[in-house]
């Protein structure tokens, strides 16, 4: 029995129905470079993974809604109604797809039934790969199947992050949501953050693989000092507008910060504006390595974006660094460097694939020795983005 085959039994079980729910799936996103890019008005450059969060939905005739997770089998089923699509701190993960709900509905768009929902992800709980913004476009992509919404891709994508931004009160940029509902198999996106233009890059790796090393340090976004970056960049930006006609960090060119950083009185957010402008420079260099074929070159690029997250934006920690640090030293390794907001979370490595198993085995043991616990290794899949499901999936 496939998958999906299983998926819908627990749905019709859990719900208590003989109804055959749609089944809709968004992926999660590894960010290959271009970190703290996005709000600071710059570029991006990530890519969906194979893996990410299944919705099965149906609707009802009243305006009940019912979510659960098989990721949390303990919280039992949240109920909510769209008369009240308010956040409730005690609905716990089920806000996101709330958050959803009430933001179609402001947008004009017909939702006047409940539904039964049931989410099953298969993203690693708290390992940045952006499992929240996948509970999104999942629960978006559901709305538009099941009520017909014929909703736009990229305005549903911006309700993903308006729910993040908010609803849940989380102040991240547009990256997440825009690689999980515009990815596109075997292909990473060059996002410009401030316009929405984008263009897709083939992943040609030839002998290589790309390996997503999971700290196994759990991270929550909104607990962790992200906002507090933004801030200061925020407050960097301010002082170059001074003397400066431009409306956020990636306008400049690296020759242009250099020049006038100066203005940016507070050493901590010269650090941390010198780490988005030199960042998204390496962002569109790695994109040009890519088309040339060029892997290595591509690969000093994450290494240098990794520093530059340890040093100038200070957001990897133990655990990411004694990662990336050891894959440095290992043979057959590209380029290695933290992805996601950092404070935990994963690393990723380009690695040639007959060093994989050493790799894997050698990373293990230096993790282990220095955190005392064990890592948790994938290979990265690049799949497409937000979609519905049919039963031959």
């Amino acid at each position: 029995m496939s998958t999906l085959a299983n998926l819908s039994k627990e749905f019709q079980s859990i719900f208590n129905t003989t109804q055959s729910p749609r089944t809709f799936f968004a992926p999660g996103r590894m960010n290959l470079i271009g970190e703290h890019t996005d709000y600071n008005g710059g570029h991006v450059f990530p890519a969906s993974l194979s893996f990410g969060t299944y919705a099965l939905g149906s609707k009802r005739s009243d305006q009940k809604l019912r979510f659960y997770s098989m990721n949390f089998p303990d919280v039992g089923i949240i109920e909510s109604d769209l008369s009240d699509l308010s956040f409730d701190e005690s609905d716990n993960w089920a806000n996101y797809p709330k958050g959803m709900f009430l933001y179609m509905k402001e947008a004009g768009k017909d939702i006047l039934q409940g539904a039964d929902i049931l989410f099953y992800g298969n993203i690693p709980n708290g390992a940045g790969l952006s499992s929240s913004a996948s509970i999104e476009l999942a629960t978006g992509v559901l709305l538009n199947g099941l009520f017909d919404l014929n909703m736009e891709r990229i305005p549903m994508i911006q309700l993903g992050q308006k729910v993040e931004n908010e609803y849940i009160g989380v102040n991240s940029g547009i990256m997440d949501q825009f690689a999980i509902g515009m990815g596109k198999k075997d292909h990473a996106i060059l996002l410009d953050c401030q316009t929405l233009n984008y263009k897709y890059a083939p992943i040609v790796l030839n002998d290589h693989a790309v390996m997503i090393i999971n700290t196994n340090k759990q991270r929550t976004l909104a607990g962790s000092k992200y906002n507090e970056r933004r801030a200061q960049c925020e407050e960097a930006l301010n002082e170059l507008q001074q003397e400066l006609s431009i409306s956020s960090l990636g306008e400049l060119t690296t020759d242009q910060f250099e020049k006038n950083k100066h203005l940016i009185t507070d050493k901590i957010n010269q650090k941390r504006a010198n780490h988005a402008v030199h960042e998204n420079a390496r962002t569109l260099e790695a994109l040009d390595k890519l088309q040339q074929g060029d892997l290595n070159g591509f690969g000093r690029l994450m290494n240098e974006s990794h520093l530059s997250l340890r040093d100038d934006y200070e957001v990897t920690g133990l655990e990411l660094d004694t990662i990336v640090q050891a894959a440095w030293e290992q043979e057959g390794v590209v380029g290695a460097r933290m992805t996601g907001a950092g404070f935990g979370g994963c690393a990723i490595a380009i690695v040639e694939n007959d060093k994989i198993e050493e790799f894997k085995k050698n990373i293990n043991r230096i993790y282990h020795d220095v955190v005392g616990y064990d890592a948790t290794f994938y290979t990265a899949s690049i799949g497409d983005g937000a979609r519905e499901l049919n039963e031959e999936c």
